[in-house]
């Protein structure tokens, strides 16, 4: 189990072995959840990694008055 220790600044450091396994890099943005007697830390998806998740504009049949521009 991996410990690390709350700056004065209240900062901490996510030790090496946590960041390699978690695929953490520098900068990266992580989520903050209190919980009952613990707090989880939870990375924020890049905005780039969600691309495909949902389907476009373009993935549903429209009217056709619509896709010919009359309305």
């Amino acid at each position: 189990m991996d410990v690390t220790t709350m700056s004065p600044k209240f900062q901490l450091v996510i030790p090496r072995g946590v960041r390699e396994q978690m695929g953490l890099k520098a900068g990266q943005k992580l989520q903050v959840v209190p919980l009952p007697g613990r707090i989880e830390l939870v990375p924020l998806a890049a905005p780039g990694s969600l691309r495909g998740f949902v389907a476009g504009p373009n993935s549903f049949d429209r009217d056709l008055d619509r896709q010919l521009g009359h309305g």
